[in-house]
Formats: C-alpha cells, structure tokens, sequence
C-alpha cells in the first residue's frame, strides 16, 4: 500500500511538474527604419479608423471636444491638413508627428502605427 502511495504522489508530482513548464515568448516589434523609403498608407484604411478609435472615442479629440484637431472619421483629414498639423516639407517637425511620438505616445503606442503616420506625411498626406 506504501508503495502505491508513493507511487502515486511521483505520477501527480511529475504531471503537475510537466503541465507547469509553459513560458510566454513575447517577441519585440520589428525594428522599423524611420528615414527608409516611405511605405504607401491610405488614410481612409489605415489612419481615420485609428484616430478614430485612439483619439475620438477618448473624447479629447472629438467634434466640439477640447482639443483640436477633431479625429472624427468624417472631418480628421481636413482637421489635420487645413489645421496646419502635418508639415510637407519637414515631416519630422509636423505636430501631429511630434506629438505621438511625444504626449500622446501612450494612445499610439505601436512603433508600426506611428510609422504609418510619418509615412503618411512623407507621401503628401493625401486623402486616399
């Protein structure tokens, strides 16, 4: 009876041993070249929706809200264009650029997505 007491306790030690051997792999975004060759971004697929949902729906940048530009999807284009938010010539000193990657890093905090919006701004922020 000992025996298979014993016996008993190695076969629940041991599975208990094997079922709690798991490790999350968590790998790190792929570093992105900032000064690379700018990738295409449409601004209605790629940037509206994310404004939208990371600075719209906070309710700091909505319609009427205290803080401009609105990132409503329907007005965010002409907001951040005609707002003087985006800098054509000098990308790197437009502030919608300085500010995400500033401030309001926490509400975009991908490296990929705040890559999007540099590339974006590289291209000409066209309303595509």
């Amino acid at each position: 009876m000992k025996r298979v007491l014993i016996l008993f306790g190695l076969i629940i030690t041991l599975g208990l041993f094997v079922t709690s051997c798991y490790k999350d792999v968590i790998l790190p975004e792929a570093a992105v070249d900032p000064d690379g060759p700018p990738q295409f971004v449409s601004y209605s697929t790629d940037l509206a929706p994310l404004f939208n949902s990371s600075c719209a729906l906070s309710g700091c940048h909505i319609n009427g809200g205290p803080h401009k530009p609105y990132m409503n999807t329907d007005i965010s284009w002409q907001q951040i264009v005609n707002g003087g938010f985006v800098d054509l010539n000098f990308p790197k000193n437009s502030k919608l650029y300085i500010e995400i990657n500033g401030d309001m890093r926490d509400h975009i905090p991908s490296a990929k997505d705040r890559q999007k919006v540099y590339d974006w701004i590289r291209n000409g922020a066209p309303n595509n």
